[in-house]
């Protein structure tokens, strides 16, 4: 049976709340990017990713 990836929360070494998405392998495939004040926070912030990324389109970047 197939796992599903996980969304790690955790709090870092400066004290602010964090959240990673760890693939199947464990290997990080997304994170928050920035630190949360509150652990609420990061949860808002996974239920953001949860609800706006699942159809998102991919769009190439060409540098200029």
């Amino acid at each position: 049976m197939a796992q599903n990836a996980t969304f790690e929360l955790y709090q870092d070494a400066a004290d602010e709340w964090r959240w990673r998405l760890v693939a199947t392998n464990g290997n990080i495939i997304a994170d928050s990017g920035e630190g949360y004040r509150s652990k609420q926070g990061a949860e808002r912030g996974i239920a953001s990713v949860k609800r706006t990324a699942p159809d998102a389109d991919i769009e190439e970047v060409v540098d200029e």
